[in-house]
């Protein structure tokens, strides 16, 4: 059978239709390097372990950097020495060799690697266990805020609670740089975890129970604190800040801590009393003495309000009265949306000014 041949009008559209070009491929460039800088984002920060900025956590980081650098040496050569056996010089041992390889390389070097490692990783935990040189701060976690009191005196123990008395504050813990500030820990609900990744490990915070943890910052600086548990709704949002500094910043720090509201009279104060806010919080000085939320003597004079969730203003401050479960969802404090904008504009003035 005869092909049939192209009309001369087939023949034309053929011809004036452009060759196709495969397609290129796409370089991964870009995406490789957006990759590594989101990488690299994580290694410095006020909340990054490999930013120590604490004795422990310098040295944590320090061994962790030896440990990627040794695998990655071990790794290469491994993948190294099985493309030249197996690609290049199949063959090119015998099977004595390979035995003496698997004995030495797969026997002896790790075990060797392993017990110098684990050696090295002992002889640091002695300096973690040091006694503390510094003051003592009690801090309970609590859904989901930080209640902090400097200046007690307890111990650790099962089924103990946490000291009382101390000078009271919340969601921000000062230390002095070079002092070795011994944390107590507790909770009075459900387990939280307290954890600096730039100053130290975590610690839990088990109801029944004072735990111990040691900071001791090594360079000054403002660093973020974070809820290492699961603990309920808010978990996300239950932050704090550590503010390091010299010891004699550090006591005048606590000082202030100490004395009463720096305004105690006013129309902001009166609607603060009326609307029932001193049921659960505290203002020394004024007749507001609860004790279920965070003290708010010198709230203005923190960094954040909502355990290191807004920055401190009186805007932030309105809105967190206003409907404190839209901005943190779980929250356990009411919304108080039915005030007047004007009375809640005058607490968070006068709150504004709490420093």
């Amino acid at each position: 059978m005869r092909r049939k041949q192209p009309s001369r009008s087939q023949r034309t559209i053929h011809a004036a239709r452009p060759a196709e070009t495969p397609p290129q491929a796409t370089a991964p460039a870009p995406l490789a390097a957006v990759s590594l800088a989101g990488l690299l984002s994580g290694c410095t920060g006020p909340q990054s372990a490999f930013a120590g900025a604490g004795s422990e956590a310098e040295n944590v980081a320090f061994l962790f950097w030896v440990m990627l650098v040794g695998a990655v040496v071990i790794w290469v050569l491994v993948i190294g020495f099985s493309i030249f056996v197996t690609k290049a010089r199949p063959g090119a041992f015998s099977e004595a060799a390979g035995l003496r390889l698997i004995i030495w390389g797969g026997g002896v070097f790790p075990v060797v690697v392993l017990a110098a490692l684990l050696t090295w990783g002992l002889s640091i935990m002695p300096d973690f266990r040091r006694e503390a040189d510094g003051p003592t701060i009690a801090v309970s976690a609590e859904r989901f805020w930080w209640r902090v009191a400097y200046d007690v005196e307890g111990e650790p123990g099962v089924a103990k609670s946490l000291p009382p008395g101390g000078v009271e504050s919340a969601n921000e813990i000062w230390l002095p740089v070079g002092r070795r500030s011994e944390i107590l820990l507790g909770s009075p609900d459900v387990i939280h975890s307290l954890w600096v990744p730039a100053i130290a490990g975590k610690t839990d915070a088990i109801p029944g129970r004072v735990n111990r943890l040691v900071l001791e910052p090594t360079r000054e600086g403002v660093y973020h604190g974070v809820c290492a548990e699961f603990c309920g709704d808010a978990h996300a949002q239950m932050g704090f800040r550590v503010v390091a500094v010299p010891q004699a910043e550090y006591d005048a720090h606590v000082a202030h801590q100490a004395e009463p509201a720096a305004v105690t009279s006013g129309p902001g104060l009166d609607l603060f009393l009326s609307s029932g806010c001193g049921a659960c919080h505290t203002v020394r000085g004024t007749p507001a003495d609860g004790a279920v939320g965070p003290d708010l003597t010198h709230v203005a004079g923190r960094r954040t309000i909502g355990a290191g969730l807004l920055p401190t203003t009186e805007a932030s401050i309105a809105a967190f009265i206003h409907s404190p479960n839209h901005v943190k969802p779980g929250v356990e404090m009411p919304a108080f949306g039915a005030l007047p904008d004007t009375e809640i504009a005058a607490i968070a003035g006068w709150l504004g000014a709490l420093r």
